[in-house]
């Protein structure tokens, strides 16, 4: 009775402290065509068998609408979830006006009636919106990101959300908002983080371009970026929706591109993260972009483009005191200047993306041509840089030539960690005691 009930206490324990882990999932390829089940299922299939990790079984969308559709149809991802078993960070897109946010909606309701439990039970979350708040700030207003949405609107969206699933299997689900940390930061947006229930956050030190953003920075100016976010939440859950640093592309300011980059922003941010916080990366795939964040290449293969195993990062129960020992050699990799379609949502693009309008309802949406960057402006995309590094794996490189492509519209291993054993052996002596 005692080992039945220590063992019951030491499950929900690991519930309780085990968090969602995944990838951002646009609803086009790099060439602008869509995505259908098929392309859906081969990457959250390769997801959930990244060598060196585990556990990486959920995903974030952009919108509930199917790309290339002339009608409200839900998303070809749910039925790729429902057969993969990956759980769904709902996205409804929210800067397209009222017209469009209807129809995102009705497919969400759809989805629900189509699809039943086998649907609800995978959605851990809402978000409405993707950095709306960004594009109508001076930031996003000068990088001409296109169209985003007020405090006001994003309420009124939240609140028709909360009115469209009540009743339903999704009634009760928790629903978030995302935007940059800059944008939370923003007292004049507070109207935002009371009406939802938790704040997504996007930061990229590698876009913050008018700061020492060297990789030697990128984990110092994340963890200032989520700090604000969690002034801004006050004490409501924040998730980290988007962050990455690239494998390839220019040169930002001191920041370089390149695998062994890559590979230690993993390290100092996303290791110390895992299992403790929601944790949502840019991005799995994105081949063929410049910049490109993608975490395995053209061939969609489960072997990573860097070390993704966490296995000599050393961590702390404070998540920001994790330090990375990892060292390695090698070149990073070149790249030519290119768009990067990964997210659409009613004709608008998603993070580090473009995308052409396509019809919902009655008309078509097209999406505004803005400069490239999450959180800060970055040119037009130049081409990529090549060079080689050493020991811990940065370096120097000189620009390729390529020719520039049309600005683009800036969105946007399940570890057991020490504290978690701690906590339970904590936990299980206590019992024992008694």
């Amino acid at each position: 009775m005692r080992s039945s009930t220590v063992l019951a206490l030491a499950a929900s324990l690991s519930s309780a402290l085990a968090q969602l882990q995944g990838f951002n999932y646009g609803a086009t390829h790099t060439d602008g065509s869509f995505k259908f089940q098929a392309d859906y299922e081969k990457e959250f299939t390769v997801a959930q068998n990244l060598v060196g990790t585990e556990g990486w079984n959920a995903a974030r969308l952009y919108t509930m609408i199917q790309g290339g559709s002339s009608t409200n149809e839900p998303t070809q991802a749910i039925p790729a979830a429902i057969k993969t078993k990956t759980k769904l960070l709902l996205g409804l897109w929210a800067s397209a006006g009222q017209g469009p946010f209807d129809a995102e909606i009705i497919a969400l309701k759809a989805a629900i009636a189509q699809y039943g439990t086998a649907f609800t039970s995978l959605v851990v979350g809402i978000s409405v919106g993707s950095e709306d708040l960004y594009r109508v700030s001076p930031i996003g207003i000068a990088a001409k990101s296109g169209y985003g949405a007020n405090p006001d609107t994003l309420v009124k969206y939240i609140k028709s959300t909360r009115a469209a699933i009540s009743g339903t299997g999704l009634s009760g689900a928790s629903i978030g908002h995302v935007d940059t940390w800059t944008a939370w930061d923003n007292s004049s947006n507070s109207a935002v983080a009371s009406a939802v229930d938790w704040l997504g956050t996007d930061a990229y030190p590698y876009f913050q371009s008018t700061m020492s953003n060297g990789i030697g920075s990128g984990k110092a100016l994340f963890a200032e970026a989520l700090a604000k976010t969690h002034a801004a939440a006050g004490g409501k859950d924040v998730w980290i929706t988007e962050t990455g640093w690239p494998v390839s592309g220019p040169t930002q300011n001191l920041a370089i591109a390149g695998t062994n980059e890559a590979e230690k922003y993993w390290d100092d941010v996303a290791c110390p993260h895992i299992g403790k916080t929601n944790l949502f990366w840019y991005t799995l795939f994105d081949s063929g972009s410049s910049p490109s964040f993608g975490v395995v290449g053209s061939d969609l293969s489960t072997t990573p483009l860097y070390d993704l195993s966490c296995d000599n990062v050393s961590n702390t129960t404070s998540s920001s005191s994790a330090t990375a020992t990892k060292t390695g050699s090698g070149s990073s990799s070149s790249a030519t200047g290119g768009l990067t379609p990964s997210g659409m949502g009613n004709g608008v693009a998603g993070a580090n993306s473009t995308a052409s309008g396509f019809a919902t309802g009655t008309g078509s949406v097209s999406a505004p041509t803005g400069a490239a960057g999450n959180n800060y402006t970055s040119p037009a995309a130049p081409g990529g840089t090549s060079g080689s590094g050493s020991g811990s794996g940065s370096g120097s490189g000189s620009s390729a030539s390529a020719t520039p492509s049309t600005p683009i519209v800036g969105s946007s291993a399940s570890i057991m960690k020490g504290s978690f054993i701690a906590a339970l052996s904590v936990a299980v002596a206590a019992f024992v005691a008694l």
